[in-house]
């Protein structure tokens, strides 16, 4: 069972937010919409039950639509902060148990997700830092983290933490060096 958080920002500022980015992005504005108000009634699983079960086919639309005809998995349990930003989002899977900071970018044929525990239960999710950019086809499996700020190049699979403000490349990642200007 996913545990919903707390979010420190409202519905409705999230919201707008997404729309901001996105701007000129149908796909992601549409996806990210039915998100925000499919991640509202889902946290009230504990705290309103009435909303919760009256919003149960919402969230099944939300599922049948979002994951199955625009081929994006973002489940509506995930804790996504303001501002996040799809480009063409075709292919984009994350846990929902991932949590991804304000203002991320995340591109195409994406993986955020977990990796089994010997005992057959799910393990942790990758937490993303605010400002965090993935590239495409990036692959990210396990429990750490990407700073703020970081980069991920296209194609990479990162298994381990990257630091804020770094950039990882490669398979498996490895943190490039700093240059200095």
């Amino acid at each position: 069972m996913a545990v919903i958080r707390v979010y420190p920002y409202s519905f409705y500022g999230a919201w707008r937010e997404d729309w901001r980015v996105n701007k000129g992005n149908a796909k992601a504005q549409l996806v990210l919409s039915l998100f925000r108000v499919g991640n509202f009634i889902a946290s009230k699983r504990h705290s309103n039950k009435a909303l919760y079960l009256a919003g149960l086919p919402y969230l099944v639309l939300y599922r049948v639509l979002v994951e199955w005809l625009l081929a994006v998995e973002l489940p509506t349990c995930t804790v996504v902060g303001p501002g996040l930003e799809i480009h063409h989002g075709m292919g984009l899977v994350v846990n929902g148990n991932t949590i991804i900071g304000d203002h991320c970018i995340l591109r195409h044929n994406t993986t955020i997700g977990c990796v089994r525990n010997p005992d057959g239960s799910q393990g942790p999710s990758p937490v993303l830092g605010n400002g965090v950019e993935l590239g495409a086809n990036v692959v990210l499996l396990g429990g750490f983290s990407v700073g703020d700020h970081a980069k991920v190049g296209a194609g990479s699979v990162v298994i381990r933490e990257v630091p804020a403000h770094a950039t990882a490349v490669g398979n498996p990642a490895r943190i490039l060096p700093a240059r200095s200007l």
